[in-house]
């Protein structure tokens, strides 16, 4: 296992039931695991509800994970399996109310004056922000995870192909098709600008 020696000995103690051990390595994990699923589903609410079924998932499961490989990654590969699960019960019922609180906000931003005083320009930006999270949301959730693990979270394809329990061809197939969609969905934009 790659865990960090301290980290080990909390899954192993983890395994045999001791619930403070579980706590710590919730802990150690949650921001991180939240983070990732969020940039997948790109709704807070989802987010939390997924962060807390990762870790559930992942309690009941403790005596299947076999220590081959990271404990971190088995995590991920859980919280992106149900990310994914989530995003196909979406778009098998129709959606009808866009998530408008959903598009990732820097909280200083609402705060900070700006310093851009021409509002043509402004709007320019929030209709490219627009475009882009409606081009993101149109990928499919595999090729969705695939992009955020790689472009976001600037993961190896190694790394992600581990976290995500696939092949490395699997995983540079996911990305090519995914940055090909992505491409031709927002084309318009890259010729106006």
């Amino acid at each position: 296992m790659g865990d960090d020696p301290e980290e080990a000995g909390l899954v192993a103690r983890s395994r045999g039931g001791d619930t403070q051990a579980f706590d710590e390595l919730v802990t150690r994990h949650r921001d991180r695991i939240h983070m990732h699923v969020y940039q997948i589903v790109r709704n807070e609410e989802d987010a939390l509800d997924l962060t807390q079924e990762t870790f559930v998932r992942a309690w009941r499961s403790l005596a299947r994970f076999d220590g081959k490989s990271r404990f971190s990654s088995w995590l991920y590969r859980i919280a992106t399996n149900a990310a994914i699960d989530l995003c196909r019960r979406r778009r098998k019922r129709p959606q009808t109310e866009i998530d408008g609180g959903a598009l990732a906000i820097d909280a200083a931003s609402q705060t900070t004056p700006s310093s851009e005083l021409d509002p043509g320009v402004a709007s320019d930006r929030r209709e490219i922000r627009r475009r882009v999270e409606a081009a993101f949301l149109d990928l499919s959730p595999e090729h969705r995870a695939v992009v955020v693990l790689k472009e976001i979270e600037d993961l190896s394809y190694e790394e992600i192909a581990a976290r995500i329990g696939c092949s490395l061809g699997t995983v540079m197939s996911r990305l090519f098709y995914a940055r090909k969609k992505l491409q031709t969905l927002l084309r318009d934009l890259h010729e106006e600008f």
